[in-house]
């Protein structure tokens, strides 16, 4: 793509950059046409919809007062799914149906600010320790080295006891935690991509470090970066759904996990009360199941390997 994107036309009066924009979106429209194709990729695609628009529309179909137990001294308790209770309710007679939409907008929240936060800091690394090299991607391969040789979980829950239960919280241990193995795949690429012609030409021609990263690094590893992301996503839901199992979750803002959790300290299971933990589970399986489904299917399309595998 950057190889092309510098050559113009001869007798066309379009630009370098417009050329190569143009190409991008040409690129873009391909990849789009290969996920369309794709039934898993679409089918995964329609859950995502569906999840994030009705997490959008959840104040208007529900109350927030109705995760306030105070507010449901009236509501009967482990009243099983009735028209008066969709989803019936729990043992504080909190209607299971609300908390389940509302914990739709945490969890998504979660993994999607999660993942940004992964994405930044792991291409952050990958580049620079890719294109510098030396000490310096020794220093930041070391570095990396040391998050994933630490078991991941226990370094999750040791951090989100010390700075405390919130939302933020919990998106800053999952991205300080999960980001290096997204910098080492784009620590990978951009080794592959710092040796290739289009790049050695823009050095001779005088192209500085910030512009050959900007102009012919970023846009190749741009792809693998998005297909990793929406791998990342699937992973920050089910550490947040752990966490808040174990308790360390946000105790003011509902979740599906921090919903698993009271249900098991409720005795749910036990009594038999399926009705409350069996959404909860059901909309985390769903959401990691999709956005899993719609990462494989970007890896396949952007991956010329994988393609010729199938």
């Amino acid at each position: 793509m950057s190889e092309l994107s510098d050559v113009v036309v001869p007798g066309s009066a379009q630009s370098p950059r417009s050329v190569a924009w143009a190409r991008r979106r040409r690129a873009a429209g391909e990849v789009w046409a290969a996920f369309r194709r794709h039934r898993q990729a679409m089918a995964g695609l329609i859950i995502l919809l569906a999840v994030t628009v009705m997490a959008l529309v959840t104040p208007l179909l529900a109350d927030r007062t109705g995760l306030s137990a105070v507010d449901s001294l009236d509501n009967p308790v482990w009243a099983s799914p009735s028209g008066d209770f969709f989803l019936g309710t729990d043992n504080l007679g909190r209607s299971v149906a609300v908390q389940f939409l509302y914990g739709s907008r945490t969890s998504l929240l979660v993994g999607v600010a999660a993942t940004m936060l992964i994405v930044v800091i792991g291409s952050l690394v990958g580049v620079i320790a890719g294109f510098i090299g030396g000490w310096v991607d020794s220093i930041l391969m070391r570095l990396s080295d040391w998050f994933l040789v630490i078991p991941f979980l226990p370094l999750a829950i040791v951090l989100a006891r010390i700075l405390g239960p919130s939302i933020w919280n919990i998106i800053f241990v999952i991205g300080v935690t999960s980001w290096p193995y997204v910098a080492r795949i784009t620590r990978a690429q951009v080794l592959s991509l710092r040796q290739r012609l289009f790049v050695e030409r823009a050095r001779a021609l005088g192209a500085s470090r910030r512009h050959i990263v900007r102009q012919h690094i970023l846009p190749n590893v741009a792809p693998l970066i998005l297909a990793n992301a929406t791998l990342a996503v699937p992973i920050a839901i089910l550490t947040e759904t752990t966490l808040a199992f174990l308790g360390l979750g946000d105790s003011r803002n509902p979740s599906w996990g921090k919903s698993l959790e009271e249900a098991y300290t409720a005795g749910a299971i036990t009594r038999n009360a399926w009705w409350y933990y069996l959404p909860a589970g059901i909309g985390i399986i769903a959401v990691v199941l999709a956005f899993t489904m719609c990462g494989r299917a970007l890896e396949e399309i952007l991956d010329p390997r994988l393609r010729e595998r199938r």
